[in-house]
């Protein structure tokens, strides 16, 4: 049984975290792949701030949109994820703008879900 003064941790994170992913497109709007280093950055800047991150780069996902009625936009994106104790909603709001510009995009998803460690 855990003390009632303090929830139950693993390794020093509680059990019940937010969990942060960010897609990041491979290819600017011209299809001509980004730097490299420019995801160097971004894993660097999210291990710094955050202890960790997990990247899903071996398999890029697809991700199809409409952008109107006669085409449909592609773009193969890796999966950045963190995860948090306490979500800083302003702190992700500005930090998904800052990506957005550096990536060219006119919308860049992050988006959060709640998990349970086991």
């Amino acid at each position: 049984m855990y003390p009632a003064f303090a929830p139950p941790t693993l390794w020093g994170m509680p059990y019940e975290v937010h969990l942060v992913q960010i897609l990041l497109p491979l290819q600017d709007n011209r299809n001509e792949p980004f730097a490299p280093e420019l995801f160097t950055d971004v894993a660097a800047e999210l291990t710094r701030r955050f202890g960790g991150l997990t990247a899903y780069t071996r398999s890029p996902a697809t991700g199809l949109w409409q952008e109107d009625a006669t085409r449909t936009v592609r773009d193969d994106v890796v999966v950045y994820e963190v995860m948090v104790e306490t979500l800083d909603r302003p702190w992700w709001a500005a930090y998904r703008e800052t990506l957005r510009e550096a990536f060219a995009q006119d919308e860049l998803v992050v988006r959060t879900h709640p998990v349970e460690r086991l």
